[in-house]
């Protein structure tokens, strides 16, 4: 089976020198998501919360190729400087978890994605639009591109 098509559960993992809640409240905070992400390219928290606690929705907005869509998951985990995640809706929504893991000189930080069900065929045509014909590589590279650029925040 196809990576595209199969369902996709990715960790990517990075040293960054930058303590477990610093990255953490780097990463909480939806709104700079747009700064680490290439393909989210905004959130803002959705209704009385605006921070990262369980239940809190946020609208995230991404784009690959000419495709913009938008997203509005709801925190499942908020618990600083240990983990970060999210859900997103929908039958194949994936859930997104930052994990951030003490070690001498710095944290252990990885990013995973998991998805319970394969994307619906609609979405794997936009992914084929956007010239995606491999999601898993894809967002593995954007997942590393994640982490770079917020190492690159937390150590400025």
């Amino acid at each position: 089976m196809s990576t595209t098509t199969a369902p996709i559960n990715l960790d990517v993992a990075m040293f960054i020198e930058a303590s477990p809640e610093t990255l953490y409240d780097l990463v909480a905070d939806v709104t700079r998501m747009g700064e680490w992400s290439p393909e989210t390219t905004s959130a803002e928290w959705l209704g009385d919360n605006h921070e990262a606690v369980v239940g809190a929705r946020f609208k995230g907005t991404n784009t690959a190729g000419p495709n913009t869509w938008s997203t509005k998951p709801t925190v499942t985990v908020a618990e600083r400087g240990h983990e970060f995640a999210f859900e997103v809706p929908g039958k194949s929504g994936p859930t997104w978890t930052y994990r951030f893991e003490p070690v001498e000189g710095g944290t252990r930080v990885t990013e995973s994605v998991r998805q319970q069900k394969r994307s619906p065929l609609f979405i794997r045509l936009l992914q084929k639009r956007a010239g995606i014909t491999d999601r898993a590589a894809d967002l593995r590279v954007n997942m590393q591109t994640t982490l770079d650029n917020l190492a690159a925040a937390a150590t400025a």
